[in-house]
């Protein structure tokens, strides 16, 4: 099996279907978590976000964003988003599974849709949403180097936050947040590493901590 085939079969072991019970009714949005091989390697894509949004302007993330009402379900709301943001077709998305949902600060139900793109594609930002595109190795996120971890009141476990220098470009940039908490969980489901700094959920079993963090933000609401 090579290594995108085992990436795939153990990310779909970790889909959410039928694994969540108490996700509560609240305003939807989702994420395109976009993988693919370069140079023989598994990498992630990310977005810096334009500096003239209202919400998080300026900061890293994955295309994605609110549920439209047209959208049939969280996977068609990401790849919608990911084609209005940096011209993604959907057809040329392989979409591989769900990821565990976090409730933001602001209230909002947002699921991570895993799926694999052609490490040919060529992103076309649209200047109003997206101010770079940029990608880096996924075992990047399981390193200890670049890393910091940090804490806020109520929240259980370290919060994890990443340096990261594009050899393009010469940016840098902070990844941090929720966007940290996904990539981290597909690096470690994927790669089979255990960084040297404390996760915060179990690699073999991250559901539970997924479930505490529902539960903990529910409470906030």
């Amino acid at each position: 099996m090579d290594t995108k085939e085992n990436a795939i079969s153990i990310l779909k072991q970790f889909g959410t279907r039928e694994k969540l019970t108490d996700v509560p009714v609240l305003p939807k949005a989702s994420v395109l978590i976009p993988l693919h091989m370069r140079g023989g390697e598994l990498h992630v894509l990310l977005t810096l976000r334009s500096k003239e949004l209202r919400i998080a302007a300026g900061e890293v993330c994955f295309p994605g964003g609110r549920r439209d009402p047209s959208d049939r379900d969280d996977v068609d709301t990401a790849l919608r988003e990911a084609r209005e943001e940096i011209g993604l077709p959907p057809d040329e998305v392989q979409v591989v599974c769900t990821l565990f949902p976090i409730i933001t600060p602001q209230g909002v139900l947002v699921t991570p849709v895993v799926g694999f793109i052609d490490e040919t594609f060529c992103p076309s930002p649209n200047p109003a949403e997206v101010s770079a595109v940029f990608n880096i190795p996924l075992d990047f996120f399981t390193r200890k180097d670049h890393y910091s971890p940090y804490r806020l009141a109520g929240v259980t476990g370290p919060l994890h936050s990443y340096r990261f220098v594009d050899p393009d470009s010469g940016s840098k940039h902070r990844i941090w947040g929720i966007t940290a908490l996904m990539v981290l969980l597909v690096a470690v489901l994927v790669t089979k590493k255990k960084p040297q700094f404390n996760l915060g959920f179990d690699p073999e079993d991250p559901l539970p901590f997924f479930q505490l963090c529902l539960r903990q933000m529910i409470s906030k609401l």
